[in-house]
């Protein structure tokens, strides 16, 4: 969430700043800044108070060891009712703190100023290109029907025994999901990142502290029994893993990547643009997560979007970059890049991966924070990405290297595979 202390010494420029990706939140913001002006006017009470209670608790030792019993009784009824009043301000401040975060709750992060205007996806920049775009000819099969002709992938009998997008994969379709998995673990464990198989199930805290909740309720999976929720991506555990950390400067970058199965509720609506592999509720991917010092996350959000790159480069397929608009950004992001790769027989882009900085906006929740040289504590910048996100890369695969005899293999995952064509 936004910082409390740059929303009061910076109103104006942070209004600026929401209304370039659409959000208007004056009034959200005028009601934070009163309700701190009421919360500290209270702690000021508060401290007072127990100030004028501490010297009375002094005045009566002295009184009881001269023998004054009466005077000492006198202001022992002062403070009880000054504990009174203590009590109650203390519970006023509970309540106005809850209050004020579930309202900065409301406000996503503030846009880096090198992000794009707009409000839609057309309104994105491409930053990069790389490879050719390839229209096969109308033979050209769409994944789907590869993964039926080959039986590698069952979409209907995942629908018999779970629902749409709970796909099941089979045989060369499974050992290629592995494939995949095992060469984006060993990509990111060569560059430094820390294997790490986090749970699947996360708690409320957990979720609030990334941001997912409350922007994302109600499009999670939500274990009602247990109040546990099945997590969108690696992020939410990876990351929390440094909730109320206090870490040493020295110990940055602090990189982490693991694979997990992924859950989100809100796959879409049946249509063209969610066939197949294209939009799942169920899906694999191996996630990167950086804890960085401000002063040096974007330099890493750049490696790290030129890392998830070359995993492209390396298995052949065409793809561009594109930093997001304004008004398609995520909730808690500051700048975000979209990686998309080219299907060539549904001839139109598939996103396969997001890498994102957010500079304090989770830090502030996790309350993750480094101690620098001078002992000062500051909030640390959290960075993630996608490297990468298993279905739609498989839907690039099939469709972009299918031959009459099958489909070919990347040699960089062959290795992995122990095959060269899959049919």
């Amino acid at each position: 969430m936004l910082s409390l202390q740059y929303i009061r010494e910076n109103r104006e420029e942070v209004i600026e700043r929401l209304k370039k990706r659409n959000h208007q939140g004056v009034e959200t913001i005028d009601s934070i800044i009163a309700i701190d002006a009421k919360r500290r006017e209270s702690q000021k009470k508060l401290d007072d108070i127990l100030s004028q209670s501490k010297l009375i608790s002094k005045e009566v030792g002295a009184l009881m060891q001269q023998g004054k019993t009466t005077e000492a009784e006198e202001l022992k009824n002062q403070s009880t009712a000054l504990k009174g009043e203590t009590s109650s301000l203390q519970t006023e401040l509970a309540d106005l703190e809850a209050e004020q975060t579930q309202l900065l709750y409301k406000l996503p992060n503030l846009p880096h100023q090198s992000v794009p205007e707009g409000k839609t996806p057309d309104d994105n920049e491409v930053v990069s290109n790389w490879g050719d775009i390839v229209d096969m000819d109308d033979a050209s099969l769409p994944h789907w029907e590869i993964a039926k002709k080959y039986n590698i992938i069952d979409l209907e009998l995942g629908v018999k025994i779970t629902g749409a997008g709970f796909p099941i994969y089979k045989g060369k379709g499974a050992r290629l999901q592995r494939a995949l998995i095992n060469y984006f673990l060993d990509e990111a464990t060569a560059q430094g990142y820390l294997e790490i198989e986090p749970p699947i199930l996360v708690n409320e805290e957990t979720c609030y502290a990334t941001g997912q909740l409350p922007d994302k309720d109600g499009q999670m999976y939500y274990v009602t029994e247990d109040k546990l929720y099945l997590i969108p991506t690696a992020e939410v555990p990876l990351t929390n893993i440094y909730r109320d950390v206090i870490v040493a400067e020295k110990d940055f970058p602090i990189k982490m990547t693991g694979f997990t199965p992924c859950f989100r509720r809100e796959a879409g609506s049946y249509g063209k643009d969610v066939r197949g592999l294209n939009r799942l509720h169920q899906f694999d991917k191996v996630e990167i997560v950086c804890i960085e010092h401000p002063e040096r996350s974007y330099h890493t959000l750049e490696v790290m979007k030129d890392y998830v790159a070359g995993l492209l480069q390396n298995l052949g397929l065409s793809h561009r970059i594109l930093k997001l608009c304004a008004g398609d950004m995520g909730w808690t992001s500051a700048l975000t890049y979209d990686l998309e790769v080219w299907s060539a027989a549904q001839r139109r882009w598939l996103e396969v991966s997001s890498v994102s900085n957010f500079e304090t906006y989770q830090a502030n929740r996790l309350k993750l924070r480094y101690k620098d040289t001078t002992g000062k504590t500051n909030a640390a910048h959290t960075l993630n990405g996608s490297a990468l996100a298993l279905p739609r890369i498989v839907a690039a695969l099939l469709e972009n290297f299918q031959t009459a005899d099958g489909v070919v293999i990347p040699e960089v995952l062959r290795k992995y595979t122990g095959f060269d064509l899959l049919n």
